[in-house]
């Protein structure tokens, strides 16, 4: 996703209203919190917080350990070591103590959303409730209300589209009132239109209803949409955690700039200026961070395929060559070979057709400070 289009999506959000009691305040604390499988440690030494009426998601690769930390958050698995604690309530870690997934106040949303086909909207969304009649179907209809299903109340689930069902899920999630709701990969069974349109209305949803989520996903534009912060996940430890802007902006590692969308790094050697490169050099003040103390040292530089621009040229002043071009609807995103061996993406128009072979300049048109890291 380009830096333009993340600043779509966090303006989108910025005018839904939040019913959250108290913003400050954290509702799940994870603290060292390790599980081993013999073979295989799944999560190592993870610590992270989350406050009231706070969506984190979990974004990282297969085998990061974002699932089987989910579990962990809901009681479906034991951590080996380490605590974590829901509404100031220890559920695991301390003295040994461990609370079962009906002991805690945690609501889940699964992948394939698991309703009870043999049951009604109203009946699935009611499971689980045992107040008096009356409340229930208040509770039902709020709830319904929300999630714009009023109209479904009595139909089964096998009558209802994917979007539709998910909402469903999520209502009967939200029934109980859960100090935490956890959300795994929601949107991977819905086609992709679906998708997005879905992300936003859940996203919607949630802040509405003021409850505190943690989502789970490998979908990069899913978490940086929805999100108010991300967590990358990498080998069971978070790389970085910040909101969705900050982490794709300014990559804190190599692993985490290359993870969010198209990154290439261009070499190049610090200097008093700023870092000379094949393109030229760039200022200190267009750099992320002081590069004083890496004065001589060789680094590269995170640029993006909106961050450059390729214009056709002769063999003379080429700065390089078009290898390949990926045609993405509304833009090619060109992959160029420079002179001094580094592979960049630029970003054009679908107008702009540039062919195999064909010699280019590149120019470097990003207006926003360079991610950096030295070379080790």
């Amino acid at each position: 996703m380009s830096h333009r289009n993340q600043e779509q999506y966090a303006s989108d959000f910025d005018t839904v209203e939040a019913a959250v009691d108290d913003p400050e305040r954290t509702v799940l604390d994870v603290d060292g919190v390790t599980k081993d499988y013999g073979q295989e440690l799944a999560v190592d030494d993870l610590s992270l917080s989350v406050k009231d009426g706070e969506l984190l998601t979990l974004l990282g690769p297969s085998g990061c350990g974002k699932t089987t930390t989910l579990r962990l958050l809901a009681g479906l698995e034991r951590p080996t070591e380490g605590s974590i604690s829901i509404a100031g309530e220890t559920v695991t870690g301390g003295e040994g103590s461990f609370r079962q997934p009906d002991q805690r106040d945690v609501g889940i949303v699964f992948q394939d959303f698991a309703l009870f086909p043999h049951l009604t909207v109203a009946e699935n969304v009611a499971f689980g409730l045992t107040d008096d009649e009356a409340a229930v179907e208040q509770r039902v209809d709020t709830l319904l209300e929300l999630v714009d299903l009023t109209d479904h109340h009595d139909k089964m689930p096998s009558n209802l589209s994917g979007g539709q069902q998910q909402r469903v899920a999520l209502a009967r999630s939200l029934a109980p009132e859960p100090d935490v709701l956890l959300l795994d990969e929601p949107f991977s069974n819905l086609d992709v239109r679906l998708r997005v349109e879905m992300r936003e209305e859940v996203r919607k949803i949630l802040k509405r209803a003021g409850v505190t989520a943690i989502s789970v996903t490998h979908d990069q534009e899913e978490a940086l949409s929805i999100s108010d912060r991300v967590a990358i996940m990498n080998d069971g430890t978070v790389e970085q955690i910040g909101d969705p802007t900050t982490v794709f902006e300014n990559p804190e590692s190599r692993f985490v700039a290359s993870f969010l969308g198209q990154a290439s790094f261009l070499s190049g050697q610090v200097t008093t200026d700023g870092v000379e490169t094949s393109l030229g050099t760039f200022p200190t003040e267009r750099l992320n961070g002081s590069v004083g103390a890496y004065s001589g040292a060789t680094v590269d530089v995170l640029v993006r395929p909106d961050d450059l621009r390729a214009t056709p040229t002769n063999e003379g002043t080429a700065d390089g060559s078009v290898i390949h071009r990926q045609y993405n609807g509304p833009s090619f995103v060109y992959r160029v070979e420079l002179h001094s061996g580094d592979v960049v993406h630029c970003m054009h128009n679908h107008v702009e057709t540039f062919e195999a072979g064909e010699p280019v300049k590149v120019d470097l048109v990003a207006d926003h400070e360079l991610a950096w890291y030295p070379v080790e």
